[in-house]
């Protein structure tokens, strides 16, 4: 009786992360929020969008933007390769759900990230805004930068989806 009782406090205390690596750093947000993952391809550009915003992708008749996850962080934008996809995120915001596509280099994997393993956001040393980060995930002795993704994904994303309906191809 003791052990079941052991494994639920475990599970209560760890959260699931998707992993992926951007710019050669490892980044993780939290599985609850991932709808899915899915092959990068088929972007339409939409004129006057801030620049983190790659474009439109129809996402089975739904007209979804896409943040360079990059751009957002300030750097160049993600030059698309082999193992580049986009990881369709959603949130609840304000009693809607907004959802989002996320360009990243490369998925890597799914992990149990213990509560005692994250540490805070440190308050200097990271090249993304400190309020982008939620943690310091420590797994093997390597760190995984724990996003923020209500924060990350705060832009305005209303009108996309009006400005780029008429655009995208049926």
């Amino acid at each position: 009786m003791k052990q079941a009782s052991k494994q639920e406090t475990a599970t209560a205390e760890s959260a699931q992360y998707l992993t992926f690596m951007l710019g050669g750093e490892s980044f993780g947000i939290g599985i609850m929020s991932v709808k899915e993952i899915i092959e990068f391809s088929g972007i339409t550009e939409v004129p006057m969008m801030p620049e983190s915003i790659r474009g439109v992708i129809n996402l089975r008749g739904a007209v979804v933007p896409v943040m360079d996850l990059a751009a957002r962080f300030g750097r160049p934008m993600a030059v698309p390769g082999k193992r580049t996809c986009i990881v369709i995120v959603e949130l609840e915001a304000e009693g809607e759900r907004q959802v989002t596509g996320v360009v990243v280099d490369a998925v890597s994997a799914v992990l149990d990230i213990a509560a005692s393993e994250i540490e805070p956001a440190p308050s200097f040393g990271t090249r993304i805004r400190g309020d982008f980060i939620a943690g310091m995930g420590k797994l093997n002795g390597k760190f995984v930068i724990l996003l923020n993704v209500h924060q990350v994904l705060a832009l305005d994303l209303s009108h996309v989806a009006e400005l780029a309906a008429d655009q995208l191809p049926a």
